[in-house]
């Protein structure tokens, strides 16, 4: 609870700095879970200019944005794309390079998605990182790795590999797609929802009966990620055909 009350009065201070200063803020990364408490507090203020951005359309992490009304995200970005590549030695997984960014000391909230790929790693961070990260992170393990700093538009995205997975629901209530998605009974993807477990579109969701719609994203901690592809016709037994997409 410490930790939650001092992310709200964070959150609170950089409302405060653009709405009476009239300045730009942001604050540095947040989890899904932390989004979803910064995201009540920006609803509390009434035509407040605010956008959550992780770099781009699906990241997991993102910095929240208060943009006074002479403002747009394009001009005050407050992030940058580190690329690393690797030189030769083992294949780096998403473990390896997080391992050596917190060894170098750097604190978890000014890192966003570490997106891997065969030869290297895209990287989001906060710019004020990109100087002491060019010269610091130049390994991870023992494997050499070279770093640059690119405009965040040039952000390499991994291919999204799915499983495709058809069923049937009697409604579209969240606790009867978290059962379907991840083979679970409806009694238990409940207690999941209930104990704050389940995302919906990045933002923590506790109502079992929400309804969900074709082209929501929904995560259960610790299980994965699926997508509500589409949504079919009623069948005979009056259930709802809907086909789920599952990340690998």
């Amino acid at each position: 609870m410490k930790d939650d009350e001092v992310l709200t009065a964070g959150i609170e201070d950089k409302i405060r700095q653009c709405v009476e200063h009239y300045a730009v803020a942001n604050s540095a990364f947040l989890d899904m879970r932390q989004r979803t408490l910064a995201e009540a507090r920006c609803r509390r203020h009434k035509g407040l200019r605010y956008c959550f951005y992780g770099g781009y359309e699906d990241a997991e992490r993102t910095v929240a944005v208060f943009l006074p009304d002479y403002a747009e995200l394009a001009e005050y970005d407050p992030l940058a794309l580190l690329r690393m590549t690797r030189d030769g030695g083992r294949a780096l997984t998403h473990r390896d390079y997080l391992g050596a960014l917190m060894g170098l000391g750097i604190k978890r909230e000014m890192i966003g998605d570490i997106l891997v790929r065969e030869d290297g790693a895209d990287i989001v961070i906060m710019k004020e990182m990109k100087d002491f990260l060019l010269s610091h992170f130049d390994k991870a393990g023992k494997t050499a790795l070279k770093a640059e700093i690119l405009p965040i538009s040039e952000i390499l995205i991994p291919e999204n590999r799915f499983e495709e997975k058809r069923d049937t629901v009697a409604s579209l209530r969240l606790d009867n797609l978290v059962a379907a998605a991840f083979s679970l009974s409806r009694g238990r993807a409940a207690e999941a929802i209930g104990g704050g477990m389940v995302y919906v579109n990045g933002l923590q969701s506790e109502k079992a009966d929400r309804q969900i719609k074709e082209g929501d994203k929904i995560v259960l901690r610790g299980k994965g990620r699926v997508l509500l592809a589409s949504v079919g016709g009623v069948t005979r037994k009056d259930r709802i055909s809907i086909v789920l997409h599952k990340y690998l």
